[in-house]
C-alpha cells in the first residue's frame, strides 16, 4: 500500500515522503502522480505510529474508574484530536492496519474497540505529565482571576517549556510587519509616533498587563485594519515596521497542532491536547465590549512565561481577519518603524450570523 503527502496534514510526514523522491498513486486519496511512500517498509512511519498508539489503552483493559464517554476509536483520535491526517476515519484505519499489520494481529482492539490514555485516572501520571496536574483550564482561570495571581503552583512551568519550545518559530533581520493607529486627521503619525505605548500609561492587552509596555504588530495592513476595528470615515495610520535582528518566538498559533514525530514524547502532549486547544483559543478571541480586562488574565500569565524565558515574543492567529497573523514583541527597541501612510476607512462589509 502506497500514501503520499497529501494524506498529511503534519510537516513532519510531509517532508518524509518528499525526501522519498518517488512519485506515483495514492491508495488511499488517491491523488496521481504525486510524492508517496510505500508503507511496507517505511520503518519511520512504522515507529512512530506505533509510539504514538502506546499512548492509549482499550477501555476493555483498564480500571472501572476510566469515564467511557472520553473513551474512542483511534481512527476518530487521531482525526479530531491530533493534526495528522487529511483522510477521513475510514481511511485513517485502513492506513493503521496496512502500516502495522503485526501490532494489528497482536492487539486488534487497540484499532477495532473504544480506546483511552490510562493516566488520566492516575493523580501520579497527571502530576508528571499534564501541564495542569490534576486540574483543568477553568481552575487555572479561577486560581489567576480570585486567589493567586503571580504565583499560582498550578501550572507545571518544566511541561510547558517542553511543549512551548516546540513552537519555537525564528525570524530573520529585515522582516517586514505592521502596526495601524485610528487618528485624528489625514495627515495621521509619524515614524517616532507609531512605537508601543509608553509605561505607565499602558493598557492591559490579551500578552501584556496594564503598566508594561508590548508592541503589537501584524503580518499585513489588511490585518491590521481589522485589529483595531477601524469604523467608517475613520482616518488610519499604517506603519510598516523593519525586524533590526534576528528573533525567536513561540508560535501560540499552532501549539496545539505540535506534530508527535518530534522530539517529544508523546504521552507529554496526549495529555495535554484539550489544554493546548484552550491556550490557542484564549490568546487569539477578541473582548466583546461588555468582557472584563480580567479576561486577558491568562494569556498573560503565558505571555510574560515566554517572555522569562528569553523568547522575544508570541505569535498568534488574528480572529478579526480569517487569514491574518499577529505578533506581540516583548521590546520594541527590536523593530523600527521605516514608513507610514494614512488612509481613509470609506467603507466596511458585515458578515453575520443568527444566535439562538
Amino acid at each position: 500500500m502506497r500514501c503520499c503527502e497529501r494524506c498529511f496534514k503534519d510537516p513532519e510526514i510531509k517532508a518524509i515522503i518528499r525526501g522519498n523522491n518517488t512519485r506515483g498513486n495514492c491508495d488511499f486519496c488517491h491523488s496521481n502522480n504525486v510524492f508517496i511512500c510505500n508503507l511496507e517498509n517505511n520503518e519511520y512511519l512504522k515507529d512512530n505510529f506505533e509510539s504514538l498508539l502506546d499512548v492509549y489503552t482499550p477501555i476493555d483493559e483498564m480500571e472501572h474508574t476510566y469515564p467511557k464517554e472520553k473513551a474512542d476509536l483511534i481512527k476518530n483520535i487521531l482525526c479530531t484530536q491530533w493534526s495528522i491526517f487529511n483522510l477521513d476515519t475510514d481511511a485513517v484505519y485502513k492506513f493503521l492496519v496496512s502500516l502495522l499489520p503485526e501490532k494489528y494481529s497482536e492487539q486488534p482492539t487497540l484499532f477495532d474497540n473504544p480506546i483511552g490514555i490510562s493516566g488520566t485516572v492516575d493523580e501520579e501520571y497527571m502530576s508528571r505529565y499534564s501541564i495542569l496536574g490534576t486540574y483543568q483550564w477553568e481552575d487555572f482561570v479561577k486560581e489567576i482571576k480570585e486567589k493567586n495571581r503571580f504565583h499560582t503552583n498550578i501550572i507545571n512551568k518544566d511541561n510547558l517549556k517542553t511543549i512551548l519550545l516546540s513552537t519555537c518559530k525564528q525570524y530573520k533581520a529585515g522582516s517586514i510587519f505592521y502596526r495601524a493607529r485610528i487618528c485624528h486627521d489625514k495627515q495621521g503619525f509619524d515614524e517616532k509616533d507609531m512605537g508601543a505605548p509608553k509605561a505607565p500609561n499602558v493598557s492591559a492587552g490579551r500578552a501584556n498587563p496594564e503598566g508594561i509596555s508590548c508592541l503589537y504588530l501584524a503580518d499585513s495592513i489588511d490585518t491590521t485594519f481589522h485589529e483595531i476595528r477601524a469604523g467608517v470615515f475613520d482616518y488610519v495610520t499604517i506603519g510598516t515596521f523593519r525586524l533590526l535582528k534576528d528573533i525567536e518566538v513561540i508560535n501560540l498559533a499552532a501549539i496545539d497542532k505540535i506534530s508527535p514525530f518530534q522530539e517529544i514524547d508523546c504521552s507529554l502532549l496526549a495529555i495535554n491536547l484539550p489544554h493546548l486547544r484552550k491556550i490557542e483559543y484564549e490568546i487569539s478571541k477578541p473582548l466583546r465590549r461588555h468582557d472584563s480586562l480580567l479576561d486577558y488574565l491568562p494569556t498573560q500569565y503565558i505571555s510574560d512565561y515566554i517572555k522569562s524565558i528569553g523568547f522575544a515574543g508570541i505569535e498568534y492567529k488574528s480572529t478579526m481577519c480569517k487569514l491574518g497573523v499577529n505578533f506581540a514583541i516583548f521590546n520594541e527597541k527590536l523593530f523600527e518603524c521605516i514608513d507610514t501612510k494614512s488612509y481613509d476607512i470609506d467603507s466596511l462589509t458585515y458578515g453575520y450570523s443568527g444566535v439562538e
